[in-house]
């Protein structure tokens, strides 16, 4: 599943006429940075969920032929959780990747999502997510967002920040995972605190680089960096 219905707010200007993830880093849109990523491991079917200017996005997707695409239009912004939960019925009872739409980034030797399917463990993990070292993740807030422990679980809650490790964009998960919580509209994050609570969250290190488009300044400085040759770097 790729996430592609939030507003955008902090890119406002920009996004009053334009979803973010239509915007462009390295010449391609973020939206097709996920679907090219998820394309790169085999994936064949894609949910992308949408809901401001959801018709912007759709008629772009309509071109991609190289994947099969469902769209989840949202009839009121549902946040991360409460998108996914509305679209579970295209999933089955398996795992699946969950993207978002506006967070580029570039693999290391192996692919990232290839790594996460390796990494994967039914029976110990609800939830996998792929994590870079807040220290090498140019753009993010220096807080953090998780720890890992030296088995790979990632946890939170018993430390405050700041936190070594920043979420950076995919994950997956288990469908069952949803159906338990009430809200229509929720956060990923009650996902997260349920399957860290059980010990069953887990992270694993990003090797490449990456870049958090979060303002106008981020995706000019995102693209200043990619045309000048230096890449994203290693620092904040």
């Amino acid at each position: 599943m790729i996430l592609a219905a939030g507003i955008g707010s902090r890119m406002r200007p920009l996004t009053l006429a334009k979803p973010k993830p239509l915007f462009e880093v390295g010449e391609r849109t973020m939206l097709d940075h996920a679907l090219d990523k998820l394309i790169g491991v085999g994936v064949t079917r894609a949910v992308v969920n949408t809901f401001y200017l959801a018709e912007q996005i759709e008629e772009h997707l309509s071109h991609r032929k190289d994947i099969e695409i469902v769209v989840s239009r949202e009839q009121e912004l549902l946040d991360t959780g409460g998108g996914i939960k509305n679209a579970l019925r295209h999933f089955g009872d398996q795992p699946f990747f969950a993207l978002n739409a506006d967070l580029p980034w570039r693999d290391g030797t192996t692919p990232s999502l290839k790594r996460m399917m390796d990494m994967w463990n039914a029976e110990r993990m609800d939830a996998l997510l792929l994590l870079m070292p807040t220290a090498k993740a140019r753009g993010f807030s220096p807080k953090g967002d998780f720890r890992m422990k030296p088995d790979g679980r990632a946890h939170r809650r018993d430390a405050p920040p700041p936190h070594p490790y920043v979420m950076l964009s995919a994950q997956i998960l288990k469908p069952e995972l949803f159906n338990p919580v009430p809200d229509r509209v929720f956060s990923n994050n009650v996902i997260w605190d349920q399957a860290e609570a059980r010990q069953r969250l887990y992270g694993i290190e990003h090797d490449g680089t990456c870049y958090h488009v979060g303002t106008p300044e981020d995706w000019q400085k995102a693209n200043e960096l990619l045309a000048s040759g230096q890449g994203w770097g290693v620092t904040a």
